[in-house]
């Protein structure tokens, strides 16, 4: 199976805990977010449209294993911007690996090689290598050619050295099932330990905003990949449920505080999708965001969303309350013929609101105030024929700090 044994007993005894307690939300994932900076520029990434001021922001080792102990999830899924590029990400990692928490630290791959022998094996860590389909699908989506073999190269060096391995791949509007399931089964060859998949989410911030799915275009794509993958075999990260979700078989609702994200601006309403304001401390997050604002149906920015930062937590919660449920699913696979479950009704949704431009305005100014002032530089102006005496000075060149 692609999750390890004993991180499914334990990620179930924890479920189960909350339900017992009676605990109405609580987080399975932690999304942790150190830096937005990138050594890509994806067409349909909406994370890295800031400021240089901002992109050049850092999560210290202390606020992440804060953020860690605030939200007491049980497993830890590190992403950016691109990790590898902060310089105290090893230290990061062993942090949370130290309090037995399931890292998963995703990349696009293109410093992995590079920076491997910094990290090391644990059944507590895996990378998650981001892959959105064979080298030609995926390296349009990145915009570079020649990223799907260094990524590659990067994977099968880290299965030679005992390393977790699962690809992260996002689907969008024009991926051919066919290509899709040729792909699973090449990862499967190369010996990855698990799939995530996903349709891409329509990010506003986006380059590209032609190559998103509708929910019904992604249920029948889904369908048609898993479809053909009938007896395949295919280990993905994910609980089956979501699959079966994403294939149109569950009338879902999101449950966005199931995968909290802290990133350098704070906790982040409502989920790591959507940006709308940040909370200073997990609990207020929990205790002051307005949830039933938002989710397919609710909010219009969330219309088309399927993706598992949202729904992945409502599978897993549905798996205990029907447990007959997932077994008849992880057994025969996501249904792929009966007809698709009712779609929830967009009547009502309240419509999006843009508060991009003014959350910068005020990420600005909050880098201002904390950067010092530099000290005025001082010219000295001497008189003619001025020997050893130094002069006060006679003029003073002031320079703000930028």
């Amino acid at each position: 199976m692609a999750v390890p044994i004993m991180q499914a007993v334990r990620v179930g005894s924890y479920v189960v805990k909350q339900h017992i307690t009676g605990r109405k939300r609580y987080p399975l994932v932690l999304m942790l977010e150190p830096l937005f900076r990138c050594n890509l520029a994806c067409a349909g990434c909406g994370k890295i449209d800031y400021p240089a001021a901002i992109l050049n922001q850092r999560m210290t080792v202390q606020e992440c294993l804060d953020a860690d102990a605030e939200a007491g999830a049980p497993v830890i899924a590190v992403a950016g911007g691109e990790p590898l590029l902060h310089k105290e990400m090893p230290e990061i990692i062993r942090g949370l690996i130290a309090r037995k928490k399931y890292v998963y630290l995703c990349t696009n791959a293109l410093l992995l090689e590079k920076k491997m022998d910094e990290y090391e094996p644990s059944p507590f860590f895996s990378w998650d290598v981001h892959l959105d389909g064979d080298k030609t699908m995926h390296d349009a989506s990145v915009c570079q050619d020649g990223v799907y073999e260094r990524a590659v190269a990067a994977i099968k060096k880290a299965k030679a050295r005992g390393f977790r391995i699962s690809i992260n791949c996002t689907l969008f509007d024009g991926a051919e099932p066919k290509r899709v399931a040729s792909f699973f089964d090449e990862v499967m060859a190369m010996g990855v330990d698990g799939i995530m998949t996903a349709p891409g989410y329509a990010y506003e911030r986006a380059p590209d905003q032609e190559h998103f799915l509708n929910r019904q275009k992604t249920k029948q794509l889904f369908r048609d990949v898993f479809r053909l993958g009938k007896g395949k075999k295919w280990r993905f990260t994910q609980s089956p449920l979501f699959l079966n979700f994403l294939a149109g078989n569950e009338q879902y609702h999101c449950t966005p505080w199931g995968k909290p994200l802290r990133n350098v601006f704070g906790w982040q309403r409502p989920c790591y999708l959507l940006g709308e304001g940040y909370a200073k401390t997990f609990q207020e997050l929990m205790d002051d965001t307005k949830w039933d604002d938002y989710g397919t149906g609710n909010y219009e920015k969330c219309a088309d969303c399927m993706v598992h930062s949202g729904y992945e937590s409502t599978a897993v919660m549905d798996a205990v309350r029907r447990p007959w449920h997932i077994a008849k699913v992880a057994l025969f696979g996501p249904e792929t013929e009966k007809p698709m479950a009712p779609e929830i009704s967009l009547a009502n949704q309240r419509p999006a609101q843009y508060v991009f431009s003014k959350q910068v305005e005020e990420q600005m100014d909050a880098i201002a105030a904390r950067k010092p002032a530099r000290a005025p530089r001082v010219k000295v102006i001497r008189t003619e024929g001025a020997n050893d005496a130094p002069q006060a000075p006679a003029a003073v060149e002031s320079t703000a700090a930028d």
